[in-house]
């Protein structure tokens, strides 16, 4: 059979509002103009990421039902270890609340002014993370990662040559750790191929430098691995998903990806001494090393989210979701990031409205309008995401439609594809913003805007 369908049944429903134009626009005046400031219940389909937003299973709340309580050495602890275990070889397993606090820990310790951290693509928490710290935050992207239209089937790989440039540059005493983040979600959600981590493994050898995995979507990574690497066909996504975290001295995960769950990250280290560190940060700021921020009933949903996200039938039906949105857009010359990523599709959106400069927010722009037609929450990853504070323009200018994980049916998607092909034969009518209002750092969740 050609269709793949949802490997599941639907067991409870939440009612959806439907919203009208005058509701909708009174809702941008009153956020500013910034969709994370519209109230969710005024959202029709909300695309506004994947994270924390999916749709747990009977098991997982069988899970929360089982949740113990107890302080310290709670089984539920004890069944998330083990787990964890099992799926990435660990044993050094922390808890945390998610995977922002993971960052700050792990780059509180390694940070600091003059290090310099590389990655593929620094996402805007690991960024600010690094940041914060006074070290410099590096993004080493390959060449075909900065064409919308390359189909290259790995267009998130770091540029390897480019990183030993780098470490000749600043001293490999100066970078303190080696990222690179599965998916690139920076980079629209392109996967990072087996060939590229074993490369970056080497390099890291070379230098003595830790090479940590920002592992949020490890599982949709290996999907891709596996399906497009050749030579990698024949193998099970929990074997590929073990030589990943085989290849790394550590890594971040925020569950709330493919961990399958509402809340809940993870920071996995192989060094015991760093270990210890990360430990007594992690008490001090987020809880006890057996539940890490988290309650017992949330460990008990992760441990069974890290199981339930390796199966097969699932990954299939999740990438080709996701496919089957960018393709219908494509056929109706609506310009995305191609080819089509693991979770989410990002419209081109400097393609989309070429009349809106960059420094007029062209991806706020289309986002706002999308709201505006069709009550579709987006969001932004460009100029208002990363620009600011002197920096250069980024390279794309993007608007992420990110797909909650089990949370939408086909005819939502439907519905999706025909607003913004609507959308996109009026694309002349789009107008530029400016900024009212924003904060210094991660100014895209708080910033108030105006159209010009």
């Amino acid at each position: 059979m050609k269709t793949i369908i949802e490997p599941f049944r639907i067991k409870t429903v939440e009612p959806l509002r439907m919203t009208t134009q005058d509701e909708r626009e009174a809702a941008l005046r009153d956020a500013g103009m910034n969709l994370f400031l519209v109230p969710s219940e005024l959202v029709l389909i909300d695309l506004l990421t994947d994270s924390g937003t999916g749709a747990m299973s009977s098991e997982q709340w069988a899970g929360v039902m089982r949740g113990d309580e107890s302080y310290a050495g709670s089984p539920s602890w004890f069944r998330f270890r083990d787990r964890m275990r099992e799926v990435t070889g660990f044993l050094g397993i922390l808890p945390t609340h998610q995977g922002r606090a993971s960052e700050r820990i792990l780059f509180e310790l390694l940070g600091g002014t003059g290090k310099t951290v590389p990655n593929n693509a620094h996402f805007d928490t690991t960024r600010a993370n690094v940041e914060h710290t006074g070290a410099k935050a590096v993004d080493l992207p390959i060449a075909p990662a900065k064409d919308p239209r390359s189909r290259h089937p790995f267009k998130g790989d770091l540029d390897v040559a480019a990183l030993e440039r780098l470490i000749e540059s600043v001293g490999p005493a100066n970078v303190p750790v080696v990222m690179c983040t599965i998916t690139n979600n920076s980079g629209g959600g392109q996967p990072v191929s087996l060939a590229n981590l074993r490369a970056i493994r080497a390099v890291c050898d070379r230098w003595r430098i830790p090479f940590f995995l920002d592992a949020c979507r490890f599982a949709e990574n290996a999907w891709f691995i596996k399906t497009r690497e050749p030579g990698q066909s024949h193998r099970p996504v929990r074997e590929i998903v073990r030589e990943c975290f085989d290849l790394a001295d550590g890594a971040t995960i925020s569950a709330k990806k493919d961990g399958l769950v509402n809340i809940g990250g993870v920071l996995l280290m192989r060094d015991a001494a760093l270990l210890h560190r990360a430990s007594d940060l992690l008490i001090l700021t987020e809880g006890y090393v057996t539940y890490g921020g988290l309650a017992g009933r949330d460990l008990e949903a992760m441990a069974q989210g890290f199981e339930e996200v390796l199966n097969e039938d699932y990954l299939a039906y999740r990438i080709r979701s996701t496919e089957y949105l960018g393709e219908k857009l494509v056929a109706a010359g609506v310009p995305i990031l191609e080819p089509p990523g693991g979770h989410a599709i990002y419209l081109d959106a400097r393609a989309f409205c070429p009349q809106i400069p960059p420094a007029q927010f062209p991806g706020q722009a289309l986002a706002v309008a999308l709201y505006r037609h069709a009550g579709i929450r987006s969001c932004e990853i460009g100029s208002v995401m990363f620009g600011g504070d002197g920096r250069p323009a980024p390279a794309l200018e993007l608007v992420r439609l990110a797909l909650p994980r089990r949370v939408y049916t086909q005819s939502h998607v439907d519905y999706v594809i025909e607003a913004i092909v609507e959308l996109h034969a009026r694309r002349a009518s789009l107008r530029g913003m400016r900024i009212v209002e924003a904060p210094q750092v991660l100014r895209h969740f708080t910033a108030r805007f105006a159209e010009i």
